[in-house]
């Protein structure tokens, strides 16, 4: 299950405290996903098309609560692995129309609106479930490797409105025109975080951080792993050096007329080819330290003309 299915969840399951609230989520989830069809003689249908059983359940159950009826259909998306997509039907009757300009979703003469009037979103109560509503019927989450949570709008008006009111619940949105809609949108996970634990999703900020930490652990240990095979690969081949010198100077007979330090680091390196410069050290009598081992390595590729 994506982390974008496992927010609807987490949202879909949080009951609203008081009408208010519900009202302020009905106009999230009309503001995100919801048209309305004009069908001639001052007659209209709203279309709330949502991407999840559980969205639909939510917004029917907020419909009945104000005494609108609806009905859910489904159908198959023409895009990427044909996905079930959710419709709620609501016939424009008198109640429903008055529910959706209580809502802030048209006007008294039924023209839509880009963004609900204050008055839907007066307490911080009404903003966390205006925003829940929205993340509901057009959020999409994605990471943890890049971060991104977004909000979809059908303008750059309403997710501007969005983006004001994310700001005032301490969370910063940034506001882009896609053209044929707008989304407010956060990447990094300190700001996607601030914004789903003030529309109340604390298991989807758990499971998103523990995603992040999982995927900078990883990537932490890829790289000490990349890193220590780049330094044995380093070390096998200047070990591999050194004993080419050293056989190089055997066989022309002047390792036996070096000095003490340097014959010894010389039979060392031919006993234990595979040691590390640090290993080698310490088994010099008197030890010696890395820093001398290698001068002394080295001091024998020049004698043998490797360097």
């Amino acid at each position: 299950m994506s982390l974008s299915e496992d927010l609807r969840n987490e949202l879909a399951a949080i009951a609203p405290r008081s009408d208010c609230d519900r009202l302020a989520e009905l106009s999230g989830l009309f503001h995100a996903a919801g048209s309305i069809h004009l069908r001639g003689r001052g007659e209209v249908s709203v279309h709330l098309d949502v991407a999840s059983s559980a969205v639909a359940r939510r917004a029917f159950s907020l419909l009945r609560d104000f005494g609108v009826t609806s009905e859910i259909r489904t159908y198959r998306q023409q895009a990427f692995n044909r996905p079930t997509r959710y419709q709620l039907h609501v016939a424009g009757n008198d109640r429903a129309l008055q529910v959706l300009y209580e809502a802030g979703v048209v006007t008294q003469r039924l023209a839509p609106l880009d963004h609900p009037p204050r008055r839907v979103v007066a307490r911080a109560c009404c903003r966390g479930a205006y925003l829940r509503g929205t993340l509901l019927g057009g959020g999409s989450l994605s990471g943890p490797r890049a971060p991104h949570l977004e909000l979809r709008s059908a303008s750059v008006a309403g997710a501007q409105f969005v983006a004001e009111l994310a700001a005032r619940e301490g969370a910063t949105l940034a506001v882009l025109d896609r053209g044929r809609h707008a989304v407010a949108y956060a990447k990094g996970t300190d700001a996607i975080a601030d914004l789903l634990a003030g529309v109340g999703a604390s298991d989807a900020v758990l499971a998103f951080e523990e995603s992040a930490v999982m995927a900078a652990t990883r990537g932490r240990a890829n790289r000490l792993a990349n890193a220590d095979h780049a330094n044995l690969v380093r070390a096998s081949r200047a070990a591999h050096a050194q004993l080419r010198a050293v056989e190089q100077l055997r066989r022309g007979g002047e390792l036996a007329d070096l000095p003490k330090p340097l014959r010894e680091i010389a039979e060392l390196r031919i006993r234990h080819p595979t040691l590390s410069l640090r290993e080698l050290a310490l088994k010099c009598r008197p030890p010696a330290t890395k820093a001398a081992a290698h001068r002394r390595l080295r001091k024998l590729q020049r004698l043998a003309g490797d360097l």
